[in-house]
């Protein structure tokens, strides 16, 4: 008959079998959702899956929120996050805070240019800090300017640079540049293009003999932009600047306003202007002087938010004499 003292003793071996089992099983545990090999290798089971899903959801979130940290002590970025309700598939934790995203529908908000996801809470608290993914990028017309430069990790558009030099390179003596319009079916065809091969894009003669094609879409791509070049917050500096009638007063009153431009849009703007110069300076041939070019590029490149009708058709001429402007003092100005 066992005593009760070796009843007691393995009735605790026991226990520290058990308790060593579990602790085995916890590392199999962990080592799965990591997907880690420890020790032989057993076939794979589903169930583990979503705790996989969960630790690397656990991992990104503390990598961006290291990321975010970070960012704010560097200098603040000028790409804001693009935030839409999105209804997420199976289970996602906030990569700002870290926290599970409850619900089945409509759980959170995600950035429609670099994919981060986030509470609708968090978004407020997110860095303007977006880093677009060619991934979410679906076209390259009607795309915000900032995000298309991002994207591509370029100083202006692709579609800037790409129509600009095939211009320059046959088209500046063209006469009525940019004042004749191109076929319109053939102009869609070139943004059709470049929406779906993006600098891949043929526009050299071969494809379109007609140069006219070529400003068009250049032109096309400018109005298309959802915030114009000449920024809305810009907008009404340079209204007021046009108006000024001393000529050094206006022209340091363009430059401060030229200071408010996003990085991409002062950049893009420097490039058109030093192009538009280069087509007046042909103007024997193309019969284009900077208050032509300042007639079609005003309304193109300046657009004011939420504007009434006569005030708009007021602006007009302040439009043409900002750009002319801009083209006839391109040298100074930037």
């Amino acid at each position: 008959m066992p005593s009760r003292e070796s009843y007691e003793v393995h009735k605790e071996e026991k226990s520290l079998v058990q308790k060593a089992k579990r602790e085995a099983n916890q590392e199999d545990i962990l080592a799965a959702a990591l997907g880690m090999r420890m020790g032989p290798q057993k076939p794979p089971a589903t169930f583990w899956q979503p705790l996989k899903l969960f630790a690397y959801s656990q991992l990104t979130s503390l990598v961006r929120r290291a990321s975010l940290k970070e960012s704010e002590r560097a200098p603040r970025s000028e790409k804001v996050h693009n935030f839409k309700v999105h209804t997420f598939r199976g289970p996602h934790w906030c990569e700002h805070c870290a926290s599970f995203m409850w619900g089945l529908m409509a759980q959170g908000v995600k950035c429609a240019d670099c994919g981060l996801n986030v509470h609708k809470q968090c978004s407020p608290l997110v860095p303007n800090d977006c880093k677009p993914d060619l991934r979410h990028i679906r076209k390259v017309y009607s795309c915000d300017l900032t995000t298309l430069v991002k994207a591509y990790n370029t100083a202006r558009p692709m579609v800037v640079d790409m129509c600009i030099r095939e211009i320059e390179s046959r088209g500046l003596k063209s006469e009525g540049l940019y004042r004749i319009s191109g076929f319109s079916d053939s102009v869609e065809e070139v943004k059709t293009a470049f929406d779906k091969d993006g600098e891949k894009t043929d526009i050299s003669v071969n494809a379109y003999e007609d140069i006219n094609i070529i400003t068009g879409a250049l032109k096309l791509y400018l109005r298309d932009l959802p915030v114009p070049v000449i920024s809305y917050d810009a907008y009404p500096r340079f209204i007021e600047a046009a108006k000024l009638t001393d000529p050094e007063k206006k022209l340091e009153a363009f430059r401060e306003t030229l200071a408010l431009l996003p990085p991409s849009h002062s950049e893009t703007l420097k490039y058109l202007m030093a192009h538009l110069k280069r087509v007046t300076q042909n103007e024997e041939f193309n019969l284009m002087n900077a208050e032509n070019l300042a007639i079609i590029f005003g309304p193109t490149l300046m657009r004011a938010p939420n504007q009434d009708a006569i005030t708009a058709l007021n602006d007009i001429r302040y439009q043409r004499q900002v750009v002319e402007l801009l083209i006839k003092k391109e040298d100074v100005l930037f």
